[in-house]
C-alpha cells in the first residue's frame, strides 16, 4: 500500500470525483481516465509499496502508466496520496502546469515514465524488471497499466512473448478492457498472455475486492496479468 501519513491525506476513494472535476479542458479523455480509476485506487491504496516522501527510494515498487493519454484519474490518485498538491489539478494541461495531457516523469513526483505514445509501457516494464533482477533487487515489484486498444501495437506482443519464458515473476500487468480494441483475439486477452507462459486472471474492473485478490494472487516463477473489464462511464 502507499505509505503516507493519514494526517496529510484528506482524500479517500469517495473524494476522487471532486479531484477529477478540478481538471477541465478539451483534452481530458474522460472515458479513458474513468475506466482506470478503480484499478489505480486499489493499487495505490492497498498494493503498491511506495512513499510520496521518498519517491526515488530504490526499494520502491515501480508503477508505469502506459495508458497515458487519459491521465486525469492518475493525477487525482497521486494528489489523494500526497505525491502532488491538489492545487496543481486546477492548472491541468495549461502552459505552465506540470500536469500535462500526458504524464511527464521529470515534472511529476512519483511518475516513472513519460507516456501517452501507446505500446511503450509494457516493453519498458520488461526492461525495468530485468534491470532490477540484474541489480539483485528481488523486493521491488513492477506494475504496468495498459489499455486493451494498446494491444493492437506489436511492441507489446514482443514484450509478452519475452517476459513469460524469462520468468519475470516481479512483473505485473493490468489490462483495462473497455472494449476499445480494433482487433479481436481468439480466446480473449488473457489467452494471449497465457500462451506465453504468464499467470492470468480476469475480473470486474470496478470490484475493489476482486481487483485486490487478483493483484495479490501468487504466481511463482511467472509474470502476472490481470484483465480488468470495465464499462466506460462519464467523469
Amino acid at each position: 500500500m502507499t505509505i503516507t501519513d493519514p494526517r496529510q491525506r484528506p482524500y479517500d476513494y469517495d473524494g476522487l470525483p471532486a479531484l477529477m472535476s478540478r481538471m477541465t479542458g478539451d483534452e481530458k479523455h474522460g472515458p479513458a481516465a474513468t475506466s482506470t480509476l478503480d484499478v489505480l485506487w486499489v493499487l495505490y491504496d492497498r498494493v503498491l509499496r511506495i512513499d510520496p516522501r521518498r519517491p526515488e527510494d530504490p526499494e520502491r515498487d515501480r508503477f508505469l502508466l502506459s495508458k497515458g493519454h487519459g491521465p486525469m484519474a492518475y493525477y487525482a490518485v497521486l494528489a489523494a496520496k500526497g505525491f502532488v498538491p491538489a492545487g496543481w489539478l486546477d492548472g491541468f494541461g495549461s502552459y505552465d502546469s506540470p500536469l500535462g495531457h500526458h504524464p511527464d516523469r521529470t515534472l511529476v513526483p512519483g511518475v516513472e515514465i513519460g507516456s501517452g505514445s501507446l505500446g511503450h509501457g509494457l516493453p519498458i516494464a520488461v526492461g525495468t524488471a530485468l534491470g532490477l533482477r540484474a541489480q539483485g533487487r528481488g523486493g521491488p515489484a513492477v506494475w504496468v497499466l495498459v489499455g486493451d486498444a494498446e494491444l493492437d501495437e506489436g511492441s507489446n506482443h514482443e514484450a509478452i512473448a519475452y517476459a513469460g519464458p524469462a520468468g519475470l515473476d516481479r512483473l505485473h500487468t493490468v489490462v483495462v478492457d473497455n472494449s476499445s480494441a480494433t482487433h479481436a483475439r481468439p480466446g480473449g486477452i488473457a489467452a494471449r498472455f497465457e500462451a506465453a507462459g504468464w499467470s492470468t486472471l480476469t475480473v470486474d474492473g470496478r470490484d475493489h475486492r476482486a481487483l485486490y485478490d487478483a493483484f495479490t494472487a501468487p504466481h511463482p516463477g511467472r509474470p502476472h496479468v490481470v484483465v480488468a473489464r470495465v464499462e466506460p462511464k462519464a467523469p
